[in-house]
């Protein structure tokens, strides 16, 4: 299972950099654990654009990695693109390099793979590589968004527990309704990104 970073396992500090600064969001441990206790495999995949606007460095961004792992526990992978949203990288959210490059690392397949995110990119990421998508909205997510989801959830506890145990609560419609996430055009092919190039997540409502 993969889980966005800003704003679904921690708090969105835009372009954070300071692990003193980290605050995981309602459930989160408790949903990590969750995963762990099936015996699956966990990543993040997170786009930390910070890097390539000069806000942050890639050891800022692996200090806050490291700060989330104490927090939440030891993740698999984690998969960070470091672009812009200008440098038409193909692992950018919503493009499906930082979900490929994931599961290549877990050595997982993405169509039996979720990507649990708070914002339509991290959808429309996952549909782009196959994989499953499941919105959990915060404040910033528009409502086109929420409205696009296929399949969402109130919180990150709730949405752990229906993907573990689909016939016991399934996601969907009682929680959003509109017409599937579309995935990008084609781009560049996807990139692998070491632990250390994560970047820290962009103004509220937007992809860093």
């Amino acid at each position: 299972m993969l889980f966005d970073r800003d704003g679904t396992l921690i708090e969105d500090v835009p372009y954070n950099g300071e692990p003193g600064r980290v605050r995981p969001m309602p459930g989160a441990r408790a949903a990590v654990e969750a995963v762990r206790g099936r015996g699956l495999s966990l990543g993040v995949v997170s786009n930390q654009s910070g890097v390539a606007r000069g806000l942050l460095t890639r050891e800022r961004v692996a200090a806050v990695r490291r700060r989330v792992e104490e927090l939440l526990g030891p993740f698999g992978v984690w998969a960070v693109c470091p672009h812009g949203p200008d440098d038409g990288c193909g692992c950018r959210k919503p493009a499906p390099g930082l979900v490929h490059a994931a599961c290549a690392e877990l050595g997982v397949d993405p169509a039996r793979t979720a990507v649990v995110g708070d914002i339509g990119a991290d959808l429309a990421a996952a549909r782009a590589a196959g994989a499953r998508g499941v919105l959990v909205a915060t404040p910033v997510t528009r409502p086109e968004e929420v409205a696009a989801a296929e399949e969402s959830a109130p919180d990150l506890l709730t949405a752990v527990r229906r993907l573990l145990d689909p016939e016991d609560a399934p996601l969907g419609s009682e929680d959003a309704e509109g017409p599937p996430v579309q995935g990008p055009p084609a781009q560049s092919p996807p990139v692998r990104q070491s632990p250390e190039h994560r970047p820290a997540q962009g103004p509220a409502g937007g992809t860093p």
